[in-house]
């Protein structure tokens, strides 16, 4: 792994604003070693939820046993089942009380591409086996168990390795499957950085 990698602090997840969390989190560096299997990669996708009031959030019904950890303090995962395959990896964000949340949807590897080949099923590598958010979740070991887990430890981290995004490589669009969310649906609370292959869904440019 890189010597260069700087963890980020859990101040840079308790702050209030979620969606520049989520466009900030654009071009750091995931990093999961769970069973001792260490594979990274660079978010390129990401989608906010801005807590009860936000009808695509899971927190627009209260707290529950599910949504509990997204009323704690920022810094921590929050990882769920969709449809009963995907491990969807989230970070919770903002004060205790607050249950702020954003989805990483895609991500480019850099590190245990072999390792994500296995952890898939794939007989050898594709472009698209970190776009989505469920691709992400299986490709990097997620699993509901370790939902809550601080993104301070050495098993799950995000990480500053100097690379910056240009502000015009940023693009924001509507989230995506979230209709039922009705006018919400429509904010602009996904992000992604243009150009990148690893992108995921549609919506891509609008």
């Amino acid at each position: 792994m890189s010597n260069h990698l700087k963890k980020l602090p859990l101040s840079f997840y308790t702050r209030e604003d979620v969606v520049l969390i989520a466009k900030e989190l654009i071009g750091k560096i995931l990093v999961t070693n769970f069973n001792n299997q260490l594979t990274s990669g660079r978010i390129v996708e990401t989608e906010a939820y801005a807590g009860e009031l936000d009808k695509a959030s899971h927190a627009s019904k209260g707290k529950t046993e599910r949504t509990a950890v997204m009323f704690g303090s920022g810094g921590s995962a929050y990882v769920y089942l969709c449809y009963g395959i995907h491990q969807m990896f989230n970070i919770v964000t903002a004060k205790e009380g607050v249950p702020h949340a954003i989805l990483i949807r895609a991500v480019e590897p850099v590190e245990g591409k072999e390792i994500m080949i296995e952890r898939t099923g794939k007989k050898k590598w594709y472009s698209t086996i970190t776009s989505g958010p469920g691709r992400v979740g299986k490709a990097f070991g997620f699993h509901t168990s370790q939902c809550g887990l601080l993104l301070t430890g050495d098993e799950l981290f995000i990480a500053d390795d100097g690379f910056r995004v240009k502000e015009k490589d940023i693009v924001s669009s509507p989230r995506i499957g979230v209709d039922y969310a009705g006018e919400h649906a429509e904010w602009h609370y996904r992000f992604y950085l243009k150009g990148s292959k690893y992108v995921s869904g549609v919506k891509k440019n609008k």
